[in-house]
């Protein structure tokens, strides 16, 4: 790749007392880029670890270390990188997933003739706390319209992650960053928003990894919370697209019933799922059965299983 004329592109790492865990994997992923032009910007929201020492030991001048005086919440986290960022492309790498060191040029590469644009994404992997692949998704979106990329996406055929995409920097500081209304999906949000006014490019090949664990953010939010931020999302995807409005909004609420059926699932003990799918078949008007899922979760996989010991 010629080094001249290419684009700074900003990794953005935020970070909270992982200096005994991800981190250092992390930042070595960042730093093992193959492409030249970078600038890699920590911000530590307030760790009581050894971040500061851990990140020290790198001694790499394309690190930025920011340390907050006291935790000011994770997405304000992420927009207080973004504000420092000065690159054209910005990539949130959270301080437990990964890239791969050609995830940059990969992506800057499939600009191609294009100028720019407001997404690019790779194909991602989802691996576990040891880092062994549970499930990979190629990239899937090449040539496909705002409309049929979030069709996709309903379908699951298209996977979103933060890791596995690179947001145009201006447009994304002039939507007011990462956030939505109880800031659970403010990077399927921006996403949508840059995706609907400058398209994408696509990388096909798998080159970032999404870190599946206990830590995960969400395991503590309220169902409704989920609920709501997943209808004002639904509604701006239909207000992004007003030809196709009524297809988007009925496959969209079926998509995000039954999305958000799996996450109470994850938050309520077994004495209060019956209640917990109420609310969210209230919230989104009955689009998909309760009764149906829970089959599909529960006594299906079960009849599956006695066949195979069964034959």
């Amino acid at each position: 790749m010629d080094n001249k004329m290419l684009p700074l592109v900003s990794i953005g790492m935020p970070t909270f007392n992982r200096a005994d865990g991800y981190l250092k994997e992390a930042i070595q992923c960042a730093v093992n880029q193959t492409y030249p032009n970078l600038e890699i910007i920590i911000s530590d929201n307030c760790s009581a670890d050894n971040t500061a020492e851990l990140v020290a030991g790198f001694s790499d001048p394309r690190i930025q270390y920011h340390q907050q005086t006291s935790n000011i919440g994770a997405i304000n986290n992420y927009n207080y990188i973004l504000k420092q960022s000065k690159g054209e492309y910005f990539l949130m790498l959270h301080s437990d997933d990964t890239i791969d060191s050609d995830h940059i040029e990969s992506c800057i590469r499939a600009l191609g003739d294009k100028s720019e644009v407001g997404i690019i994404c790779t194909g991602v992997r989802v691996i576990d706390q040891n880092g062994k692949t549970i499930a990979e998704r190629p990239n899937q979106t090449a040539g496909l319209s705002f409309s049929d990329y979030v069709l996709h996406w309903f379908e699951n055929k298209i996977a979103i992650y933060m890791c596995n995409t690179l947001y145009n920097t201006k447009k994304l500081k002039e939507i007011g960053g990462f956030s939505s209304p109880k800031n659970l999906y403010p990077d399927t949000l921006a996403l949508f928003y840059l995706l609907a006014e400058m398209g994408s490019a696509a990388v096909h090949d798998v080159k970032a990894g999404f870190r599946m664990h206990s830590g995960n953010t969400g395991t503590a939010v309220k169902v409704a919370d989920w609920c709501d931020d997943s209808l004002y999302l639904l509604k701006v995807i239909c207000d992004l697209a007003p030809d196709r409005k009524e297809t988007l909004r009925e496959k969209g609420m079926r998509y995000f019933c039954r999305q958000n059926y799996g996450i109470a699932a994850t938050m309520v003990p077994p004495s209060r799922l019956f209640w917990a799918y109420t609310i969210v078949a209230k919230k989104f008007k009955f689009s998909y059965s309760p009764l149906q899922y829970a089959l599909e979760k529960d006594i299906k996989p079960r009849l599956r299983k006695m066949k195979k010991r069964i034959f």
